[in-house]
């Protein structure tokens, strides 16, 4: 399988990461994919994206490489205001696509991206990597065989510090102009779809946005006007009844990258956070209580590697795992669904979900909460 690389920044390389180590981490894979191109906005960017990778065709017009007819897959990991109208090129051209998040930057993009996607066949994935962490399928699982029964409550939080400095250069995920919105698309996007992965379709939302530094530095070093959020709060229901908060927050100081997430049943609970990854909690409140506790408490289960095969062979299934393992799965299970011909997911359906979730969120922010005087 032949890729279309758009992009090169930290996504574009952790993407070409996963295909350089997929032989690795996946025993006797029966496909072969690589990439037949790759195309950023400047010929010496560009050119030296294609030496690092290793390959000759290094292309500024994405059209290039959407209408190749070598090229089977377009991955896309340029900024977010440029995926909608990237997408109805690659799905008119035919071609598969794996693209990151978000989508596109209204729902009404989106969703007509998901009918296009559709009516094509194209096989299409959004990338939400942290599904594919061990911990967070283990947390799937547990919660589809009834073990923490009906789902109560939740929440979701993902915390960085990126935006606390005042004096930090604004990057282009904080222009609105560029992202679509900030720290709602960017992490938001992330926190929202573990929700709705574990717990259901959110059918109600209602959000608080906040901007701590309304000046900072800007990408070109002269002060600039915050246009973005720097940090969300959600308040959400799902169909089902739940009731939880989701926050994308990037004014946390002292975080790195906390995902952090806990699920509430009418049976028991699981905890996780992206910062040990290797572990989930789970309560189980059938078990005996008694003197000192009896068998009540979190277990800790050692997910660490433990992907079914063909994955989990190396380094070990006991071993450690990382953020980039995620990801490294998440494209395992794109390419191996363009290899058998059959649906992805999390598809740009789900994609959609998401973006309406958000979309909303943003709406009730002009309209948040009632004045105490």
């Amino acid at each position: 399988m032949k890729i279309g690389l758009l992009g090169f920044g930290s996504m574009g390389k952790t993407h070409s990461w996963c295909i350089k180590n997929l032989n690795y981490f996946y025993k006797d894979l029966p496909f072969i994919a690589e990439y037949g191109g790759v195309c950023t906005s400047r010929p010496e960017s560009a050119q030296k994206a294609a030496s690092f990778l290793g390959i000759d065709n290094a292309v500024t017009d994405e059209d290039v490489l959407i209408f190749d007819e070598n090229i089977d897959i377009i991955d896309i990991c340029t900024p977010n205001i440029y995926h909608y109208e990237t997408l109805k090129k690659a799905i008119k051209a035919g071609k598969h696509i794996y693209c990151e998040k978000p989508l596109t930057v209204t729902y009404d993009q989106a969703k007509e991206i998901e009918v296009l996607a559709e009516k094509s066949g194209v096989i299409n994935q959004i990338v939400f990597n942290n599904r594919f962490l061990p911990s967070v399928m283990k947390a799937k699982e547990l919660i589809n065989e009834g073990k923490i029964g009906r789902i109560l409550s939740f929440r979701c939080e993902y915390l960085h510090a990126s935006a606390s400095d005042p004096n930090k250069n604004a990057g282009w995920k904080q222009n609105k102009d560029i992202c679509g919105a900030g720290t709602l698309f960017d992490l938001g996007s992330h926190a929202t779809d573990i929700v709705y992965y574990l717990c259901g379709k959110i059918e109600s939302v209602m959000g608080k946005s906040q901007i701590a530094y309304p000046v900072r530095k800007g990408m070109d070093g002269k002060d600039w006007n915050t246009n973005a959020d720097e940090a969300f709060y959600m308040i959400c229901q799902t169909e089902g009844g739940a009731v939880g908060t989701i926050e994308a927050n990037k004014l946390a100081v002292g975080s790195n990258d906390d995902l952090n997430f806990a699920v509430y049943g009418e049976k028991g609970s699981i905890k996780f956070s992206l910062m040990e990854p290797n572990w989930l909690w789970f309560y189980d409140s059938e078990r005996e209580g008694g003197n000192y506790g009896g068998e009540r408490g979190y277990t800790k289960i050692e997910c660490c590697g433990r992907y079914p095969e063909p994955g989990g062979i190396f380094p070990s299934f006991k071993a450690p795992i990382g953020w980039l393992r995620g990801h490294l799965h998440s494209m395992y299970s794109f390419l191996n669904c363009v290899y058998e011909k059959r649906p992805a997911l999390p598809s740009f359906k789900d994609a959609a979900e998401v973006q309406k979730v958000l979309e909303f969120a943003q709406r009730s922010d002009n309209n948040f909460g009632l004045m105490i005087k």
